[in-house]
């Protein structure tokens, strides 16, 4: 099993958390103080300990919501810590519901909306995945601010240890870096601070989307060469580190979204960064149902995962939300969840992606959707819980060989960024004009994921047959659930409009057009009278 284990200094974080819905984001660079709290030159001193310590929380806020198990004292206030300001349930919320994959039957204030794609700037959802992503940033702004070389030579730092703290620090500018990518990616022009901020109450300035890009691609770029060396597969010192491939894999991302996020392309560059993924020497998980089960961590599919512990990462959002939200409640002891909770059901758009395929029922994919598990594939009363919609099961807390790991609490961890996106993207890019990369190889890439899905052949496709309307079926077949169905939608202009509706789409079963504001979120109502520098997004 994992060893390294989440750590943090839960003193000093205190004064760090973000007054998230009950006061301005001014705050969002700003270290609150009082009497029973201690100040960063009393937490920090010569020692690496506190600089370790600080770095796993920001790894942590990724998995889990608070300082305590179960949610217990929760890193943003005013929300629910496990459905709200969990970053992986709130990510995952606010990437599928409104897709044509998943609706959710719970009737929790918001989620409708993200369902029907109806949404206001006052939806919690929103605004709790909105001040998650700025705690990441303020935690990656502190650490920067409290390591500085003259802040660690006042403090008699080693200079062994100042050479680790300068890779903590370009983790922790991958960390802000990846926070701001969602923040551009969902709501486009958002307040701006980072380590120079001034501390104290001054407002942050709004930047603008493509201001916001070359940040995020300048980020990336300058900390690639502190970063760990790229490996491959189970590392018991490393393993869900932030690496040089988890770099290059979120500027492969980057670049492929470009044209919808700034109106530039640059899938030149996403195939430039592609490329240096693949040849890390990274393969994919010979059985692609592995990829999601407990012992995940041993995959040498894994760029980087968001890691899960089981009592130790305890909480009601994240892999367990997953786990617990999908199955039907006979399929419980076999994936070894805390629950059968039943809120998420598949779309039969979802099913209709997989049907697309003449010899779908071939592939192994297409088997973690449960057809015979309901009664009506479509899904007539989104209120209802059971017979009503797919059952789809892709996540499970068994290992690969069946056996278990120990407990029911999560151990699986969420594949953040994986091998098989890479391929899907070398692909994509090329088929829309990218440079440095060939039709061939984009061809082999995509038979390869093909080849591992299918249960025999025939499975490959020709170049005839590579296209662009099938690479989003394809990213559908081999990425469901994975967090990135809204982004892809986007991307290939199918989210909003009338050129491809599913049901519940705009609120009524047979689905309808949305306007093209719904493409990016609103910022939070609360921010935008908090902020007189904020302009709300066009729309709401």
């Amino acid at each position: 099993m994992k060893t390294v284990k989440y750590k943090f200094l839960s003193i000093f974080i205190i004064g760090l958390m973000v007054a998230a819905l009950s006061s301005c984001v001014d705050d969002l660079n700003t270290i609150p103080l009082d009497e029973d709290e201690l100040v960063s030159d009393v937490v920090f001193g010569s020692e690496i300990e506190p600089y370790q310590e600080l770095l796993a929380k920001i790894y942590a806020g990724l998995a889990i919501s608070g300082n305590s198990a179960g949610d217990g004292d929760p890193d943003v206030a005013g929300v629910d810590g496990g459905s709200q300001a969990s970053f992986l349930r709130g990510l995952w919320n606010l990437q599928q519901l409104p897709t044509d994959e998943v609706l959710c039957a719970w009737n929790d204030p918001g989620i409708p909306d993200l369902n029907y794609i109806t949404w206001t700037s006052s939806n919690v959802f929103i605004k709790g995945l909105y001040y998650r992503l700025y705690y990441q940033i303020n935690l990656s702004n502190a650490l920067l601010r409290e390591t500085t070389e003259e802040v660690l030579n006042g403090r008699g730092v080693s200079a062994n240890d100042q050479a680790e703290i300068k890779r903590f620090r370009a983790e922790a500018r991958f960390h802000r870096a990846l926070s701001y990518y969602y923040l551009l990616d969902m709501f486009r022009n958002v307040p701006f601070v980072d380590e120079n901020s001034p501390v104290g109450s001054t407002l942050p300035p709004q930047i603008q989307g493509a201001d916001l890009f070359d940040y995020i691609e300048k980020e990336l770029l300058e900390s690639e060469a502190d970063l760990i060396a790229p490996f491959v597969g189970y590392n018991n010192q490393y393993y869900g580190r932030a690496n040089k491939a988890a770099n290059w894999a979120l500027l492969s991302r980057l670049y492929l979204n470009a044209e919808a996020y700034i109106g530039v392309n640059k899938y030149t560059e996403s195939i430039t960064y592609s490329k240096k993924v693949l040849e890390v020497g990274y393969e994919l998980e010979p059985i692609y149902a592995n990829m999601f089960k407990s012992d995940n961590n041993k995959s040498t599919e894994m760029i980087f995962p968001v890691r899960y512990e089981g009592a130790e990462t305890q909480t009601w959002g994240g892999m367990t939300f997953l786990l617990s939200s999908m199955e039907p409640s006979d399929m419980q002891e076999e994936v070894n969840a805390v629950g059968a909770w039943q809120g998420n059901r598949g779309r039969v758009s979802m099913l209709k992606t997989f049907e697309r395929e003449n010899l779908h029922e071939n592939d192994s994919r297409f088997d973690m959707l449960y057809v015979d598990k309901t009664e009506n594939v479509e899904i007539d009363d989104p209120s209802l819980f059971t017979d009503n919609g797919i059952p789809v099961v892709k996540f499970y807390n068994r290992n690969s060989d069946g056996s278990l790991p120990p407990s029911s609490i999560a151990y699986t961890d969420f594949p953040l960024f994986r091998l098989g996106e890479i391929y899907l993207n070398y692909a994509e890019s090329v088929l829309r004009g990218g440079s440095g990369g060939d039709q061939t190889t984009a061809l082999n890439l995509v038979n390869e994921l093909r080849e591992r899905a299918y249960k025999q052949a025939p499975y490959t496709i020709t170049a005839g047959e590579l296209t662009l309307d099938f690479l989003l079926d394809e990213r559908g077949r081999e990425l469901f659930l994975e967090a990135q169905r809204r982004t892809d939608l986007i991307r290939f202009n199918k989210f909003t409009g009338s050129s491809y509706v599913w049901t519940w789409k705009g609120s009524v079963k047979e689905g309808r057009s949305v306007a093209d504001h719904f493409k990016i979120y609103p910022i939070p109502a609360d921010d935008i009278g908090a902020n007189d520098n904020l302009i709300q997004n066009t729309g709401y």
